[in-house]
């Protein structure tokens, strides 16, 4: 699965800024059912656009990862292997196991690596970038790497507007999951929540890609039942769920963007599970510079550590699930908001040609 680079030689982030490490500024305080809006612009075109006036030499980052075919082929040839093996064993203790140790693990990996090729970083032709994003999708089951595309390039173009980034819990979230309680079974369930928030808030509508997406999805679940029974499917379904709960790998959905330290609204996490997730850790650097594939990144840092070694980020994702989830002013509610001033989501949809 993806390496990440080593930052030995380099400027390291500073400790005082580890999220949980130091004495930080808390979020500004607000009722539960209040998020925290912004009259400002997201931070990262402007950085962007500073850090190049700097450092030109970061565009030679940019670019195709020809090392992600091979990635995706590998964890999918896996999960289908594991899948085959528990043909006959599906809710068993084995099945379980495999499912959260193995099968979230690397379904995990796939929902990353769909994410990579949503930004066209596999191949140079969108249509290939398109193609291996499906194969990518075979052991998720689900079919959602063509809506995927669209929902994903808003949340950088429009991080936070309202009506617009589908990240952003919705107001029914916040009041249904406010306590500690709640936010435990929103972990659990976050899977859930990040497929059908999209449908309630934004919409996007079928195209050619989308049917070809529902067709071949289609096609591989009816081959399967059909040769091997549903036991392979209960367990690539297992293994989506789980790559969506109470999962180390999991915790990227609320490190990310849920605001720990006064107004910042992205952190970088720097720690061991980034080998695992095609580096989603550089969460700055991604957003900063998101035609920089997973491979790269890690250099993004290493080009421009004034910039990034000073932004509060974090060290441990399972640490940040746990602080979410335990400390009762943290919630849902901690993400920036912008309004959407020019009615865009009104006046418009989703659109699928990206």
């Amino acid at each position: 699965m993806a390496p990440t680079a080593s930052m030995d030689g380099h400027a390291k982030p500073a400790a005082a800024m580890q999220v949980f490490g130091g004495k930080q500024p808390q979020p500004p305080t607000r009722a539960k059912s209040e998020f925290i809006w912004s009259s400002k612009d997201e931070p990262h075109a402007a950085r962007r656009r500073e850090i190049l006036s700097k450092h030109p030499e970061i565009k030679q980052l940019f670019g195709p990862e020809p090392l992600t075919k091979y990635i995706v082929l590998a964890v999918v040839a896996l999960q289908l292997a594991v899948a085959y093996a528990l043909r006959d064993r599906a809710w068993t203790l084995e099945f379980f196991v495999a499912a959260y140790v193995i099968g979230a693990t690397a379904n995990q990996n796939l929902f990353l690596a769909i994410h990579e090729l949503s930004h066209n970083l596999g191949f140079k032709s969108i249509r290939a970038n398109r193609l291996l994003g499906f194969f990518a999708n075979l052991p998720i089951v689900i079919p959602y790497a063509s809506k995927f595309k669209g929902y994903h390039t808003e949340h950088h173009k429009m991080q936070g507007v309202d009506g617009i980034d589908t990240d952003v819990p919705t107001q029914f979230e916040l009041c249904l999951f406010g306590s500690v309680v709640g936010k435990l079974f929103f972990c659990i369930n976050q899977i859930f929540f990040y497929a059908l928030r999209p449908m309630f808030v934004r919409d996007q509508p079928l195209d050619r890609w989308s049917f070809l997406n529902m067709g071949i999805q289609g096609a591989f679940v009816g081959a399967t039942v059909s040769w091997l029974g549903m036991g392979p499917v209960w367990y690539l379904l297992m293994s989506s769920y789980l790559a969506g709960s109470l999962h180390p790998c999991a915790s990227h959905f609320i490190a990310e963007h849920y605001v720990f330290v006064g107004e910042v609204e992205t952190y970088s996490y720097y720690g061991p599970l980034n080998v695992l997730c095609y580096n989603v850790g550089y969460h700055n650097e991604h957003h900063d510079f998101p035609n920089v594939p997973w491979s790269r990144l890690p250099k993004v840092y290493q080009a421009a550590p004034e910039y990034y070694s000073t932004l509060p980020h974090h060290e441990s994702w399972p640490l940040v699930i746990w602080k979410f989830i335990t400390t009762p002013n943290a919630g849902l509610n901690d993400r920036v908001k912008r309004a959407d001033e020019h009615n865009i989501a009104k006046t418009t949809v989703c659109s699928t040609r990206r």
